[in-house]
Protein backbone atom coordinates (compact mmCIF):
# COMPACT_ATOMS: atom_id res chain seq x y z
CA UNK A 1 0.00 0.00 0.00
CA UNK A 2 1.09 3.69 -1.14
CA UNK A 3 0.75 4.79 2.67
CA UNK A 4 2.36 1.66 4.17
CA UNK A 5 5.69 2.12 1.84
CA UNK A 6 5.42 6.16 2.37
CA UNK A 7 5.11 5.62 6.71
CA UNK A 8 8.17 2.78 6.32
CA UNK A 9 10.20 4.86 4.11
CA UNK A 10 10.51 7.82 6.89
CA UNK A 11 10.48 5.37 9.63
CA UNK A 12 13.56 2.81 8.21
CA UNK A 13 15.55 6.72 7.26
CA UNK A 14 14.98 8.09 10.80
CA UNK A 15 16.02 4.46 12.71
CA UNK A 16 19.81 4.53 10.16
CA UNK A 17 20.32 7.78 10.95
CA UNK A 18 20.03 7.61 14.53
CA UNK A 19 21.76 4.33 14.81
CA UNK A 20 24.82 5.98 12.58
CA UNK A 21 24.45 9.08 14.71
CA UNK A 22 24.43 6.90 18.29
CA UNK A 23 27.41 4.75 17.17
CA UNK A 24 29.57 7.88 15.72
CA UNK A 25 29.27 9.28 19.42
CA UNK A 26 30.12 6.01 21.17
CA UNK A 27 33.05 5.07 18.87
CA UNK A 28 34.43 9.21 19.54
CA UNK A 29 34.36 8.85 23.48
CA UNK A 30 35.53 5.17 23.19
CA UNK A 31 38.69 6.94 20.76
CA UNK A 32 39.09 9.82 23.66
CA UNK A 33 40.12 6.84 26.12
CA UNK A 34 41.95 4.28 24.18
CA UNK A 35 43.62 5.89 21.50
CA UNK A 36 46.61 6.77 23.35
CA UNK A 37 47.19 3.37 24.32
CA UNK A 38 46.81 2.70 20.50
CA UNK A 39 49.60 4.94 20.26
CA UNK A 40 52.05 3.45 22.98
CA UNK A 41 52.00 0.21 21.53
CA UNK A 42 52.11 1.15 18.18
CA UNK A 43 49.30 -0.08 16.46
CA UNK A 44 48.93 0.31 13.28
CA UNK A 45 45.80 2.58 11.39
CA UNK A 46 44.62 -0.79 10.19
CA UNK A 47 44.20 -2.55 13.11
CA UNK A 48 42.36 0.43 14.50
CA UNK A 49 40.03 0.68 11.82
CA UNK A 50 39.50 -3.02 12.57
CA UNK A 51 39.33 -3.09 16.10
CA UNK A 52 36.62 -0.12 16.16
CA UNK A 53 34.73 -2.42 13.10
CA UNK A 54 34.48 -5.44 15.44
CA UNK A 55 33.27 -2.98 18.25
CA UNK A 56 30.14 -1.90 16.37
CA UNK A 57 28.55 -4.91 16.61
CA UNK A 58 28.63 -4.63 20.38
CA UNK A 59 27.03 -1.04 20.55
CA UNK A 60 24.42 -1.87 18.48
CA UNK A 61 23.75 -4.49 20.32
CA UNK A 62 22.59 -2.06 22.85
CA UNK A 63 21.56 0.90 20.42
CA UNK A 64 18.93 -0.89 18.11
CA UNK A 65 16.21 -0.92 20.46
CA UNK A 66 17.19 2.88 21.15
CA UNK A 67 17.47 3.34 17.67
CA UNK A 68 13.96 2.04 16.84
CA UNK A 69 12.44 4.41 19.73
CA UNK A 70 14.07 7.85 18.52
CA UNK A 71 12.46 6.26 14.62
CA UNK A 72 9.14 5.94 15.93
CA UNK A 73 9.03 9.19 17.93
CA UNK A 74 10.38 11.30 15.41
CA UNK A 75 8.63 9.96 11.87
CA UNK A 76 5.53 9.02 13.90
CA UNK A 77 5.79 12.98 15.67
CA UNK A 78 6.49 14.35 12.10
CA UNK A 79 3.58 13.01 10.54
CA UNK A 80 1.31 14.30 12.95
CA UNK A 81 2.96 17.82 13.48
CA UNK A 82 1.91 18.04 9.47
CA UNK A 83 -1.85 16.37 10.38
CA UNK A 84 -0.83 13.74 8.53
CA UNK A 85 -1.77 11.30 10.70
CA UNK A 86 -5.08 12.85 10.91
CA UNK A 87 -6.06 13.12 7.41
CA UNK A 88 -5.39 9.33 7.24
CA UNK A 89 -7.54 8.75 10.04
CA UNK A 90 -10.40 10.91 8.05
CA UNK A 91 -9.94 8.35 5.85
CA UNK A 92 -10.79 5.88 7.80
CA UNK A 93 -7.46 4.20 9.03
CA UNK A 94 -7.08 3.58 12.23
CA UNK A 95 -4.56 3.56 14.60
CA UNK A 96 -4.14 -0.19 14.57
CA UNK A 97 -4.04 -0.26 11.11
CA UNK A 98 -1.45 2.92 10.45
CA UNK A 99 0.80 0.64 13.31
CA UNK A 100 0.87 -2.20 11.51
CA UNK A 101 4.32 -1.72 9.38
CA UNK A 102 5.82 -0.02 11.90
CA UNK A 103 4.98 -3.65 14.55
CA UNK A 104 6.09 -5.87 12.17
CA UNK A 105 9.40 -3.63 11.39
CA UNK A 106 9.92 -4.29 14.97
CA UNK A 107 9.50 -8.24 14.85
CA UNK A 108 11.23 -8.34 12.28
CA UNK A 109 14.23 -6.47 13.94
CA UNK A 110 13.65 -8.30 17.07
CA UNK A 111 13.93 -11.69 15.11
CA UNK A 112 17.26 -10.69 13.18
CA UNK A 113 18.57 -9.45 16.49
CA UNK A 114 18.34 -12.60 18.21
CA UNK A 115 20.70 -14.03 15.41
CA UNK A 116 23.17 -11.29 15.14
CA UNK A 117 23.44 -10.71 19.41
CA UNK A 118 23.70 -14.97 19.59
CA UNK A 119 26.34 -15.04 16.84
CA UNK A 120 27.42 -12.34 15.20
CA UNK A 121 28.19 -10.21 18.23
CA UNK A 122 30.13 -13.23 19.90
CA UNK A 123 32.52 -13.42 17.00
CA UNK A 124 33.45 -9.94 17.11
CA UNK A 125 33.80 -9.16 20.57
CA UNK A 126 36.66 -12.64 20.48
CA UNK A 127 38.39 -10.40 18.14
CA UNK A 128 37.86 -7.31 19.36
CA UNK A 129 39.47 -8.65 22.96
CA UNK A 130 42.31 -10.27 21.02
CA UNK A 131 42.82 -6.93 19.64
CA UNK A 132 43.03 -5.47 23.18
CA UNK A 133 45.56 -7.96 24.98
CA UNK A 134 47.75 -7.60 21.91
CA UNK A 135 47.48 -3.65 21.55
CA UNK A 136 46.26 -2.37 24.52
CA UNK A 137 48.40 -4.08 27.36
CA UNK A 138 46.51 -6.65 28.47
CA UNK A 139 47.98 -9.55 29.11
CA UNK A 140 47.23 -12.73 26.64
CA UNK A 141 45.57 -15.87 28.30
CA UNK A 142 47.92 -18.44 29.52
CA UNK A 143 48.68 -21.68 28.37
CA UNK A 144 47.35 -23.40 31.79
CA UNK A 145 44.43 -23.38 33.96
CA UNK A 146 45.15 -23.96 37.86
CA UNK A 147 42.84 -25.84 40.62
CA UNK A 148 39.92 -26.85 38.99
CA UNK A 149 37.22 -29.06 40.31
CA UNK A 150 34.44 -30.70 39.32
CA UNK A 151 31.25 -32.87 40.62
CA UNK A 152 31.07 -35.46 37.08
CA UNK A 153 28.19 -37.01 39.39
CA UNK A 154 26.71 -36.02 42.68
CA UNK A 155 28.89 -38.58 44.26
CA UNK A 156 31.88 -38.26 42.05
CA UNK A 157 34.46 -35.41 42.33
CA UNK A 158 36.98 -34.87 40.12
CA UNK A 159 39.60 -32.35 40.67
CA UNK A 160 42.82 -31.33 38.30
CA UNK A 161 45.54 -28.82 40.04
CA UNK A 162 46.47 -28.03 36.33
CA UNK A 163 45.23 -28.48 32.72
CA UNK A 164 47.59 -27.75 29.92
CA UNK A 165 45.28 -26.46 27.41
CA UNK A 166 47.74 -27.09 24.25
CA UNK A 167 48.86 -30.66 25.41
CA UNK A 168 45.40 -31.35 26.66
CA UNK A 169 47.13 -32.81 29.60
CA UNK A 170 45.78 -32.65 33.55
CA UNK A 171 48.35 -32.86 36.16
CA UNK A 172 48.00 -33.47 39.76
CA UNK A 173 44.60 -35.62 39.27
CA UNK A 174 42.40 -36.88 42.05
CA UNK A 175 39.11 -38.57 41.72
CA UNK A 176 36.79 -39.60 44.82
CA UNK A 177 33.80 -41.56 44.82
CA UNK A 178 31.33 -41.23 47.97
CA UNK A 179 28.91 -43.63 49.03
CA UNK A 180 26.06 -41.30 49.00
CA UNK A 181 24.28 -38.06 48.97
CA UNK A 182 22.88 -37.94 51.96
CA UNK A 183 25.80 -39.37 54.50
CA UNK A 184 28.89 -39.29 52.14
CA UNK A 185 31.70 -41.51 53.29
CA UNK A 186 34.98 -41.76 51.04
CA UNK A 187 35.35 -45.35 49.27
CA UNK A 188 37.39 -44.82 46.22
CA UNK A 189 40.71 -42.62 45.31
CA UNK A 190 42.42 -42.02 42.63
CA UNK A 191 45.89 -40.16 41.66
CA UNK A 192 47.62 -39.65 39.32
CA UNK A 193 50.45 -37.39 38.29
CA UNK A 194 48.77 -36.53 34.28
CA UNK A 195 45.63 -37.65 32.92
CA UNK A 196 45.57 -36.48 28.90
CA UNK A 197 42.82 -36.15 26.72
CA UNK A 198 42.51 -38.38 23.60
CA UNK A 199 40.54 -36.60 20.98
CA UNK A 200 39.82 -39.86 18.92
CA UNK A 201 38.18 -41.50 21.31
CA UNK A 202 36.98 -37.95 23.38
CA UNK A 203 38.16 -39.72 26.33
CA UNK A 204 40.20 -39.10 29.40
CA UNK A 205 42.72 -41.46 30.19
CA UNK A 206 45.29 -42.20 32.75
CA UNK A 207 48.24 -44.34 31.87
CA UNK A 208 48.84 -45.19 35.39
CA UNK A 209 47.67 -44.34 38.82
CA UNK A 210 47.12 -45.45 42.12
CA UNK A 211 43.66 -46.25 43.46
CA UNK A 212 43.10 -46.65 46.98
CA UNK A 213 39.98 -48.34 48.10
CA UNK A 214 38.05 -47.75 51.71
CA UNK A 215 36.26 -50.40 53.10
CA UNK A 216 35.26 -50.00 56.96
CA UNK A 217 39.03 -49.81 58.37
CA UNK A 218 40.64 -51.33 55.63
CA UNK A 219 42.55 -49.24 52.74
CA UNK A 220 43.33 -51.58 49.55
CA UNK A 221 46.16 -49.75 47.45
CA UNK A 222 46.53 -51.09 43.87
CA UNK A 223 47.95 -49.41 40.23
CA UNK A 224 45.64 -48.78 37.56
CA UNK A 225 47.44 -48.74 33.92
CA UNK A 226 44.99 -47.00 31.07
CA UNK A 227 42.56 -46.17 33.17
CA UNK A 228 39.38 -45.17 31.08
CA UNK A 229 37.88 -41.67 33.49
CA UNK A 230 34.59 -41.55 33.85
CA UNK A 231 34.56 -38.09 32.86
CA UNK A 232 32.23 -36.61 30.33
CA UNK A 233 33.76 -33.14 30.74
CA UNK A 234 35.32 -32.47 27.12
CA UNK A 235 38.42 -30.53 26.40
CA UNK A 236 36.62 -27.39 24.80
CA UNK A 237 34.39 -26.61 27.91
CA UNK A 238 37.53 -26.23 29.88
CA UNK A 239 39.14 -24.22 27.32
CA UNK A 240 36.10 -22.24 27.62
CA UNK A 241 36.70 -21.42 31.23
CA UNK A 242 39.44 -18.69 30.17
CA UNK A 243 37.64 -17.34 28.03
CA UNK A 244 35.13 -14.02 28.22
CA UNK A 245 31.68 -15.24 28.65
CA UNK A 246 30.79 -12.36 25.76
CA UNK A 247 32.41 -14.56 23.43
CA UNK A 248 30.16 -17.37 23.85
CA UNK A 249 27.27 -17.78 20.93
CA UNK A 250 24.08 -18.53 23.01
CA UNK A 251 24.78 -22.60 22.48
CA UNK A 252 27.94 -22.12 23.61
CA UNK A 253 27.24 -20.01 26.62
CA UNK A 254 24.46 -22.88 27.76
CA UNK A 255 27.22 -25.31 27.26
CA UNK A 256 29.43 -23.26 29.45
CA UNK A 257 26.61 -23.35 32.23
CA UNK A 258 26.19 -26.57 32.30
CA UNK A 259 30.09 -27.42 32.89
CA UNK A 260 30.14 -24.99 35.71
CA UNK A 261 27.45 -26.66 37.18
CA UNK A 262 29.52 -30.14 36.74
CA UNK A 263 32.10 -27.72 38.68
CA UNK A 264 29.84 -27.42 41.92
CA UNK A 265 28.98 -23.93 40.61
CA UNK A 266 26.16 -21.50 41.63
CA UNK A 267 24.86 -20.84 37.70
CA UNK A 268 21.82 -19.22 39.01
CA UNK A 269 22.78 -15.63 37.35
CA UNK A 270 24.13 -17.16 34.60
CA UNK A 271 20.95 -18.50 33.63
CA UNK A 272 18.97 -15.69 34.32
CA UNK A 273 21.42 -13.80 32.47
CA UNK A 274 21.34 -16.37 29.07
CA UNK A 275 17.69 -16.35 29.42
CA UNK A 276 17.68 -12.66 29.18
CA UNK A 277 19.66 -12.16 26.26
CA UNK A 278 16.59 -14.19 24.20
CA UNK A 279 14.29 -12.05 25.68
CA UNK A 280 15.93 -8.53 25.38
CA UNK A 281 15.49 -8.49 21.48
CA UNK A 282 12.14 -8.42 21.81
CA UNK A 283 12.37 -4.85 23.27
CA UNK A 284 12.64 -3.85 19.43
CA UNK A 285 8.53 -4.65 18.94
CA UNK A 286 7.59 -3.29 22.19
CA UNK A 287 9.36 -0.19 22.50
CA UNK A 288 7.79 0.41 19.05
CA UNK A 289 4.24 -0.47 20.36
CA UNK A 290 4.98 2.17 23.33
CA UNK A 291 6.44 4.52 21.72
CA UNK A 292 3.73 5.31 18.32
CA UNK A 293 0.53 5.96 19.90
CA UNK A 294 2.21 8.90 21.98
CA UNK A 295 3.86 10.31 18.92
CA UNK A 296 0.80 9.92 17.06
CA UNK A 297 -1.08 12.20 18.72
CA UNK A 298 -1.05 16.29 18.06
CA UNK A 299 -0.97 18.17 21.55
CA UNK A 300 -0.99 21.58 22.28
CA UNK A 301 2.13 21.43 24.29
CA UNK A 302 3.74 20.03 21.33
CA UNK A 303 5.47 17.41 19.76
CA UNK A 304 8.37 17.42 22.37
CA UNK A 305 5.64 16.58 25.75
CA UNK A 306 5.11 13.17 23.35
CA UNK A 307 8.70 12.66 23.04
CA UNK A 308 9.73 13.06 26.64
CA UNK A 309 6.49 10.94 28.23
CA UNK A 310 7.09 8.02 25.39
CA UNK A 311 11.14 7.81 26.32
CA UNK A 312 10.62 8.24 29.81
CA UNK A 313 8.14 5.02 29.54
CA UNK A 314 10.19 3.12 27.24
CA UNK A 315 13.59 3.63 29.37
CA UNK A 316 11.61 2.40 32.69
CA UNK A 317 10.57 -0.66 30.58
CA UNK A 318 14.32 -1.13 29.81
CA UNK A 319 15.50 -0.36 32.87
CA UNK A 320 13.19 -2.74 34.47
CA UNK A 321 14.30 -5.73 32.41
CA UNK A 322 17.68 -4.97 33.87
CA UNK A 323 16.94 -5.00 37.46
CA UNK A 324 14.61 -7.90 37.63
CA UNK A 325 17.13 -9.74 36.40
CA UNK A 326 19.29 -8.30 39.23
CA UNK A 327 16.39 -9.34 41.48
CA UNK A 328 15.57 -12.92 39.70
CA UNK A 329 18.96 -14.00 40.70
CA UNK A 330 18.30 -13.40 44.44
CA UNK A 331 14.88 -15.56 43.96
CA UNK A 332 13.56 -19.24 43.18
CA UNK A 333 10.95 -17.97 40.60
CA UNK A 334 12.01 -19.20 37.06
CA UNK A 335 14.39 -17.95 34.59
CA UNK A 336 12.21 -18.01 31.98
CA UNK A 337 9.82 -15.72 34.32
CA UNK A 338 12.21 -13.83 35.00
CA UNK A 339 13.93 -12.89 31.77
CA UNK A 340 10.30 -12.69 30.18
CA UNK A 341 8.16 -10.65 32.68
CA UNK A 342 9.07 -6.63 31.74
CA UNK A 343 8.37 -8.10 28.19
CA UNK A 344 4.82 -9.63 29.07
CA UNK A 345 4.15 -6.71 31.07
CA UNK A 346 4.83 -3.74 29.02
CA UNK A 347 3.48 -5.68 25.86
CA UNK A 348 0.28 -5.68 27.43
CA UNK A 349 0.89 -1.78 28.40
CA UNK A 350 1.45 -0.99 25.33
CA UNK A 351 -1.46 -2.73 24.43
CA UNK A 352 -4.07 -0.50 26.15
CA UNK A 353 -2.21 2.58 25.69
CA UNK A 354 -2.91 2.10 22.18
CA UNK A 355 -6.93 1.10 22.82
CA UNK A 356 -6.89 3.63 25.04
CA UNK A 357 -5.70 6.86 22.73
CA UNK A 358 -8.01 8.73 20.53
CA UNK A 359 -9.03 7.83 17.02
Amino acid sequence: MLIDRYIVRGFVLTFVFSCVALCSIFVIVDMIESLDDFLDHKAPFLVVVEFYAVFLPAMLKLLIPVGLLLAALFSVGKLAGANEITAMRSGGQSLVRFMIPLLLLGVICSVLQIRFNGWVVPAANARKFAIERTYLGRSPDGPSLMNLAFRETPTQNVMLMEYDTLRRVARRVAIEEFSDVQRPRLVRRIDAAEMRFDSASQRWLIDQGTERSFDGGDVVVRTVTNYRVPFSVRHAQIVRLQRNPDEFTFEERADHIATLRKGGKDTRRQEVALASEWAFPWANAVVVLLAVPFASVRRRAGVAVNIVMAMGLCFVYIASAKIGQAIGVETTLPVDVVAWAPNVLFLLAGMVITLRTRT
